[in-house]
């Protein structure tokens, strides 16, 4: 019989306290020594808002990690995008966590819709549909382009794009710009129909190729026939046919940017407005041409109503009157010239023109050789008085016979306060038009002035009564100032006629 070992007895008991205290065997109370574990994702906001979230958009708000073992963590990712956290607001049970701002267009998509939570003593990965929002679609950047030029789909969120179709035609290469707001590709050789399809991870916008023309202004809306036209607007392509005041225009040539279409004034005595028909459609203007410009409220100056119309004098004081042609002169002592002649035709109307030569540092005013005082009438109806600024406009025919550069034409009321300043030699250029031009001014373009930066370079009108009087009828000064510090380069020589008030929109 053997005899036993009481040594080994004795050190039996303590073999087992050591493994039992070993921490590679055992965690710690707090399982600070454990993986972590998620078990659900909730926001961030207060009761009732503080429920469990299936899926987020990306905005940067805040969310609260809910598990266990939470307290440790090293690194935590929002589809594979790492997120800054504070330490303080980390434990065993939860984790307040700001989602980071996430690039889709550049992520890692093996990532995409999962949270990663890693601490020393492991790490949890859990399944969560973070991502943008669901596509737009706003804009094409050229409906026209031929087949494989590169084109643009603009809008938001076209990221993660799965399919893409064009005009009814699958486009099997695409690619999204870094922050999502346009989708660049070929245009395909067929677009059977008008149908835009762009599915991504988070939704579908459809959409359909539209290319609608538009006109928003007219060179000369007064032209006389054989008068050099420009209207402007958009889509101003394939065009199918062309009406300026009802008459139909055969010929015209379209600018390269697609934005104006140049021709010549067609015969016609009618009022009505400019139509453009393309197979997209028609865009017709919110005016007339070829409007009544005397004998009517909203006229201030036309000189073919003579010395009185409808209560207005027409025009006196500094500004001359002139025209083109002799054998029209009703008068017999207005300045014949043909200086202000169209381009291709002459406009044989009668004009006030001002020929003011050179202009002394803050020399020039209405009267006394730089201007012209223009009689009162209605210009906007009291039942409009109410109506916003950018609704009507200031309309006149103008033509720079030479060129301009220094000075401001000024149009100023007897209300006082608003002015509109115009200065299109102030590009670096001097200015002289091509022939006659109808020059659009809207209302909300006449501003008061400023302290520091001088008339009219204020404040935009915001109510019609300032700038007209509280019955909507006052007089008008136009005339030429020079707000530099030195002498004008050039004179002002110009004509005008047929100003008067329209509504726009």
């Amino acid at each position: 019989m053997k005899k036993k070992s009481y040594l080994s007895l004795f050190f039996l008991p303590l073999l087992f306290m050591i493994v039992a205290l070993s921490p590679a065997c055992k965690k710690n109370a707090d399982g600070s020594g454990a993986p972590p574990v998620i078990s659900a994702i909730k926001s961030y906001v207060a009761s009732p808002n503080d429920t469990v979230l299936h899926s987020a958009v990306a905005n940067g708000q805040w969310v609260v990690i809910t598990g266990q073992n939470l307290q440790d963590a090293t690194q935590i990712y929002f589809d594979g995008v790492p997120a800054s956290f504070n330490i303080a607001l980390l434990a065993p049970g939860s984790a307040v966590v700001k989602i980071p701002p996430i690039q889709f267009s550049t992520i890692d998509t093996a990532k995409l819709y999962t949270v990663k939570y890693v601490t020393a003593a492991g790490s949890a990965t859990f399944s969560f549909k973070l991502g943008p929002a669901a596509p737009t679609i706003s804009a094409i950047s050229n409906v026209f382009a031929n087949p494989g030029d590169s084109v643009y789909l603009y809008g938001t969120n076209l990221v993660l794009v799965q399919q893409f179709i064009y005009g009814g035609t699958k486009i099997p290469s695409f690619n999204s710009n870094a922050d999502g707001t346009s989708l660049g590709f070929r245009m395909p050789a067929a677009t059977p129909n008008s149908q835009i399809v762009v599915t991504t991870k988070s939704g579908t916008a459809r959409d359909t190729i539209n290319a609608t023309p538009t006109v928003t202004w007219v060179s000369n809306e007064n032209a006389s026939p054989g008068d050099s036209v420009y209207i402007h607007g958009t889509y101003l392509k394939n065009i199918q046919s062309l009406s300026y005041a009802g008459a139909a225009v055969s010929s015209f040539t379209t600018s390269t940017d697609l934005k104006s279409v140049a021709f010549v004034a067609p015969a016609t005595s009618q009022s009505g407005p400019v139509s453009v028909t393309t197979k997209f459609g028609t865009g017709t203007t919110v005016f007339n041409v070829h409007t009544a410009t005397y004998l009517q409220n909203g006229v201030i100056e036309n000189m073919e109503g003579g010395w009185s119309f409808n209560g207005m004098n027409g025009w006196w004081a500094a500004g001359s009157g002139g025209i083109n042609k002799a054998s029209n002169d009703p008068f017999g002592w207005l300045t014949h010239t043909t200086d202000f002649d169209g381009v291709l035709g002459t406009n044989n109307s009668i004009f006030i023109f001002l020929n003011t030569g050179i202009l002394n540092s803050g020399e020039g005013q209405w009267y006394g050789g730089s201007g012209t005082r223009l009689s009162g009438n209605q210009w906007v109806p009291t039942a409009n008085l109410n109506d916003a600024p950018g609704n009507w406009a200031l309309k006149m025919e103008v033509s720079i016979g030479k060129n301009w550069n220094g000075g401001a034409l000024d149009i100023s009321t007897d209300a006082g306060g608003y002015i509109y300043r115009w200065e299109p030699w102030n590009t670096g250029t001097a200015y002289k038009t091509k022939g006659w031009i109808t020059l659009t001014i809207p209302l909300t373009s006449f501003r008061a002035s400023d302290p520091t930066l001088g008339e009219g370079m204020g404040a935009p009108l915001t109510k019609i009564a300032d700038l007209v009087g509280p019955t909507g009828n006052t007089a008008a000064n136009i005339y030429v100032h020079n707000y530099g510090t030195a002498k004008t380069a050039t004179g002002f020589y110009g004509a005008f006629d047929n100003i008067r008030i329209v509504k726009i929109k």
